[in-house]
């Protein structure tokens, strides 16, 4: 599994990772921020010295931290929107890189994950790649593999599970989320960010000249106290006011389950459906 760690300090992260080796002997890794690169310098050390096996980053390839990640013996890897950042990142030296459609929740471009998953299938010939973008069930995993990935990433699906850092008001908007309710804005951080549609993205939505660029945006998001689960935040989140990035597979998730049984399930219905699709062949 992967911690999810943007906006956080770096020894909140530290502390985040300890609880991660108090609880398994597993393979773990951290999910940052490629676009603050003064904060991944200050982590990459933590990262190293707490034992992560993989580095993702979001919003740009870590250059400034690659060869020291890899010298640590870590797997640095990029989410990517486009094929054009998909092929940048293998040229860059990547170990794989993650194909998000636009469905996906957090940070996202505008190609849908039907189009861009193949194509950067296609385009990137050295490393592994992998889908992601509103994968909430072992269907989306069988039809991931069918367009060529080599595995899945599940972001929406895991911060509605029991053992999240998102804490409760997250989780439940996500359960409670329809198929319409999300909304592609920059009113948090400045880049383009699929989140739960509320009130206050509502009211940035009808002034979009008044929206700052990435940081000064994210700052004053901060400052506002919206960031919500992406910023840290865990209790006193607003439903009609905090950041609740989610995918808009969110509308396919009914219930809260724990981890080992998402993964469960996931694997069950990916093999029920391959199983399915064997008497078309």
């Amino acid at each position: 599994g992967t911690l999810g760690m943007a906006g956080r300090q770096p020894e909140e992260i530290r502390a985040e990772m300890k609880k991660v080796k108090d609880l398994t002997d597993k393979p773990f890794g951290v999910d940052l921020l490629a676009a603050v690169p003064e904060s991944l310098e200050r982590t990459a050390d933590i990262m190293i010295e707490e034992g992560a096996t993989a580095f993702i980053s979001g919003l740009g390839v870590p250059t400034n931290i690659l060869e020291k990640l890899h010298g640590a013996g870590m797997k640095v890897m990029n989410v990517c929107g486009t094929v054009k950042h998909a092929v940048a990142g293998e040229k860059a030296g990547l170990d794989g890189v993650i194909a998000q459609g636009t469905e996906g929740g957090g940070h996202t471009g505008k190609v849908a994950g039907m189009a861009l998953i193949p194509q950067i299938v296609d385009a990137v010939k050295s490393i592994p790649v992998i889908a992601a973008g509103s994968i909430v069930d072992g269907r989306g995993l069988a039809a991931a593999l069918a367009f060529g990935a080599q595995g899945v990433w599940m972001g929406t699906r895991f911060i509605a599970a029991k053992e999240s850092h998102a804490g409760d008001m997250y989780r439940q908007v996500i359960v409670d989320a329809k198929d319409t309710d999300t909304i592609v804005t920059r009113c948090y951080s400045g880049k383009t960010m699929r989140v739960f549609n509320n009130p206050y993205v509502q009211d940035w939505e009808s002034r979009p000249a008044d929206i700052q660029p990435f940081p000064q945006q994210a700052i004053l998001s901060h400052q506002n106290n919206v960031m919500g689960g992406i910023g840290g935040q865990i209790e006193g989140l607003e439903r009609d006011r905090s950041c609740f990035a989610m995918g808009q597979g969110a509308g396919g998730i009914h219930e809260v389950l724990s981890a080992a049984e998402i993964v469960e399930k996931t694997m069950a219905e990916a093999e029920a459906v391959l199983e399915r699709l064997k008497k078309f062949g």
